[in-house]
């Protein structure tokens, strides 16, 4: 059917033409021109919608080629899926930004480079070609870098939209690196015909070199950059002094670019499993290091980049565990929630400043102020089977009642180790905090996570089968990502130990009230570790410093050359 596959064509021409008249009548039609941007990035998503429900309904697929060879895409199910979700949160930014950036000088051109960006997007995630992925990859970073500054009166704004266009362009150089070792080494730009000469030879050399684990580092690298991965993640918590459509934008759409990169490559990384393992390292460390700098910020916006951060890690882990279906899931379900934590922190800060008393209430005065409450608790033997029983159980019953061999992959088990960590923490947390009917909270609790833990199950399952129909591809993806059956072992059991640990020592150091002791070591401990991530550990300080010698060399250059 042309006239559908024409669609895809004319849902990525839609938001570009809707730029033109925001960019050249915004100055004197500026209302007019961004609601036809509204209008025209809601038809764009009708378009998406189509798209996908024709895939839903028949199981067909347009050709990887588009509008004879002009421009290729590859509208697969990750295509499909990540431009419906683009598209909709686009949207969403676009008719909030609609009053919230009215009394703006650059209002026209403000929606402009929201279309633009829109298209990129969708460019970007839908593309069959390595330069035509390249083309789009860069023109979002060059977007953010205008949006990120659009107030140029604010000089902060403008230092740290530098501070992201820089640290893109050396995700970029890595991107393109990648993409011109596969090219020489496979002869081919077609992202299809790449990836099935890749299967068929995945030993080609250049010049005694292995291609492959070069150019998946080096696609990898570019993944980690554009998604904050700690320590090049110092440009996403500082670009908060951007408008608020724009944070919403970036932190649910382009963020999430990296996750999109490896999930794009996917076939590649099957053959390269120390890349995989570098993934799971990187993210496992940037997100412990999001969560815990997101817990010690006093502005609401910095802490929602932060912990965009951690959830950026999650994902990277998730990839590297071989999970990458539920990557994409997770980098779904979190552009949707944090798009609406940015676009809700302006009522947030508002109401704060009308209502600045906060009422007395057991759950604050026992978690912002540690302040022991009045109540009955569980006996502590049933509340620790509780605590590392329960969790278990529901995450292995519900994985084993849809997958039986679930089990069989070591990314899976990573991932409901990590699972039982979360159930077993909000469990442990319950317990402390004493209630009237703590049988009745408990019960409650058991219920909601039964919910939860039971619709995820589900979800990531069909998701997993929706995005990855093969099977051999989705076993090949976690046999790339195992590892030595006794490592394995041994770091499960290293981890257990070391939270079941931290838990102790917390517990413990409460109940006696350590913190609060004034020359006691858990004091000195807390103090210094909250120091020490307060200052968001010194990494913004050494770049910081590190653009001021690099100013000072360059101006010191200058002037020997005598080039002004």
């Amino acid at each position: 059917m042309p006239w559908m596959d024409a669609l895809s064509v004319i849902a990525l021409a839609l938001p570009v033409a809707s730029a033109v008249p925001s960019l050249v009548l915004g100055r004197t039609r500026a209302r007019g021109a961004a609601r036809a941007s509204i209008a025209a990035v809601a038809a764009s998503l009708l378009l998406w919608c189509a798209l996908l429900l024709r895939h839903l309904v028949t199981g067909a697929l347009p050709p990887p080629s588009l509008a004879g060879h002009v421009l290729p895409l590859l509208l697969d199910p990750l295509g499909l899926a990540l431009a419906l979700v683009i598209s909709g949160i686009s949207l969403v930014v676009h008719v909030y930004a609609l009053n919230y950036m009215a009394d703006e000088p650059g209002y026209g051109r403000f929606f402009g480079l929201l279309d633009l960006m829109t298209a990129a997007l969708l460019l970007l995630v839908t593309s069959g070609d390595l330069v035509i992925l390249i083309a789009a990859w860069l023109l979002v970073g060059q977007l953010l870098f205008f949006l990120l500054g659009e107030d140029r009166s604010r000089v902060s704004a403008g230092r740290y939209a530098f501070w992201t266009f820089i640290a893109n362009r050396v995700g970029d150089v890595s991107l393109v690196a990648g993409a011109l070792l596969l090219w020489r080494g496979y002869g081919s730009w077609q992202l299809p015909v790449l990836f099935a000469r890749i299967a068929e030879h995945p030993g080609v050399q250049l010049g005694g070199v292995a291609i492959l684990p070069l150019a998946g580092l080096l696609v990898a690298s570019a993944g980690f950059v554009r998604s904050a991965q700690f320590p090049l993640h110092v440009w996403l918590p500082y670009t908060m002094d951007g408008p608020t459509p724009v944070s919403a934008l970036m932190h649910a759409g382009i963020v999430n670019a990296g996750g999109f990169l490896l999930n794009r490559f996917a076939p590649l990384f099957v053959h390269v499993p120390l890349v995989l393992h570098l993934c799971f390292m990187v993210g496992l460390v940037t997100a412990l290091v999001g969560s815990a700098l997101m817990l010690t910020q006093n502005d609401v916006k910095k802490s929602l980049g932060y912990s965009t951060m951690g959830q950026m890690g999650f994902m990277i882990m998730e990839c590297g565990v071989g999970a990458f279906s539920l990557a994409v899931y997770h980098l779904i379900a979190h552009g949707l929630f944090k798009a609406t934590m940015f676009l809700n922190s302006g009522a947030a800060i508002g109401q704060a400043r009308k209502h600045d008393g906060v009422p007395p209430d057991d759950i604050y005065t026992f978690v912002v102020e540690h302040r022991p409450v009045s109540g009955a608790r569980l006996p502590w033997l049933l509340a620790a089977l509780i605590t590392v029983l329960v969790p278990l159980l529901m995450l292995g019953m519900s994985h084993w009642l849809v997958a039986a061999d679930f089990f069989h992959r070591q990314g899976a088990v990573v991932l409901l180790f990590f699972g039982w960590v979360t159930g077993a923490q909000m469990f442990f947390s319950i317990y402390k905090l004493p209630s009237e009917n703590p049988w009745r909270l408990m019960i409650l609790l058991l219920l909601s996570m039964l919910v939860v833990v039971a619709g995820y199950t589900l979800v990531g399952h069909v998701f997993e089968e929706f995005l990855y129909p093969d099977a051999a591809m989705r076993d090949a993806l976690y046999a790339a990502a195992g590892i030595n059956l006794v490592a394995f072992d041994l770091m499960s059991v290293l981890l257990a130990l070391v939270l079941v640990g931290a838990w102790l020592v917390i517990f413990y150091a409460q109940s006696l009230d350590l913190q609060g002791r004034r020359g006691s070591l858990w004091n000195a401990i807390y103090l210094n570790l909250y120091a020490l991530f307060s200052r968001e550990l010194y990494v913004v300080d050494v770049v910081a410093r590190f653009a001021r010698f690099m100013v000072r060399a360059a101006t010191r250059l200058n002037l020997a050359l005598r080039w002004t």
